[in-house]
């Protein structure tokens, strides 16, 4: 004998519940305690009188200061330069890090002729590249934007490579089995398997390419949020250079957003624990 709910039942089993749709704009607003919090506090020491804020100035005078870079049009002007390095050496390493990781993660041989020679460049610390750098590209921005591409190259070169090497022999057989052509290997086979590790290594690389670009604007920068903190030091503005830290850390914020907001759609067919929102 066999009970059957009532289809109404039913779907109010199936359907979600009104209490998790708000979860959607709750979720994100989370990972704004934190940093409003430690904000708070140190607005309100500094408001209490247990630090004068001369080293580490509060919120209010940092907010203040962005106010103020932004009204005299020197902001817009600093972001924009430092926008535009950021992206053109993060597409010319994104570019080089995908064909040679991909390269080396398919043919053996390349492998063996590339991978030593990079592995080796890649220990090298990023400042050793400025006087090579000015000496072969001159102080203007092609020594920027390459110093910028070579940081993004490492981490979307590993990535890529290890995704392909890690990929699941068996699967591949399979495609073997079907007899797929090259190509449809490529693209049926390793492009879905190698798509999720590539999202993490482009995050990686955007991330190392904002890093990368304060070194760059040292390179006699004339403008450019690293020239602000060079600037901020050089005249002891301390409010001037937590506020270029903070425009730093949103701008790298919103970019790797926009990575995932890319990515989110080819991402779609994973069954994944994280997708499902992790431990509860």
């Amino acid at each position: 004998m066999t009970v059957e709910l009532p289809i109404e039942h039913a779907n109010a089993e199936i359907s979600p519940t009104p209490s998790a749709r708000p979860s959607r704009f709750v979720r994100p607003a989370l990972g704004l305690l934190l940093p409003v919090t430690l904000a708070a506090a140190w607005e309100l020491i500094v408001w209490l009188g247990y630090s004068n804020g001369r080293l580490v100035p509060p919120p209010s005078r940092v907010f203040a200061t962005i106010v103020e870079l932004a009204r005299s049009g020197e902001l817009v002007r600093h972001i924009a330069a430092t926008l535009t390095r950021v992206a053109l050496g993060f597409g010319l390493g994104v570019l080089a890090g995908t064909l040679l990781g991909a390269v080396s993660g398919y043919w053996a041989m390349a492998r063996r002729l590339l991978d030593p020679s990079i592995q080796a460049l890649r220990a090298i610390p990023s400042l050793a590249w400025v006087p090579l750098f000015i000496l072969w590209l001159g102080i203007f921005e092609t020594s920027k934007i390459v110093l910028i591409a070579v940081g993004v190259f490492f981490p979307v070169y590993l990535g890529v490579m290890g995704a392909i090497l890690s990929v699941d022999r068996k699967i591949v057989e399979v495609g073997r089995v079907y007899r797929l052509s090259g190509p449809a290997m490529i693209r049926r086979i390793l492009l879905p398997a190698v798509l999720p590790a590539y999202v993490v290594a482009l995050r990686v690389g955007l991330g190392l390419g904002w890093m990368f670009v304060v070194a760059a604007e040292l390179i006699g920068a004339s403008e450019g949020l690293g020239y602000l903190l060079l600037d901020g030091q050089q005249l002891g503005k301390p409010a001037q250079i937590l506020a270029a830290i903070v425009i730093f850390a949103i701008l790298g914020k919103a970019t790797d957003w926009l990575i995932e907001i890319a990515a989110a759609p080819f991402l779609r067919w994973q069954d994944a624990f994280g997708r499902q929102g992790g431990a509860a």
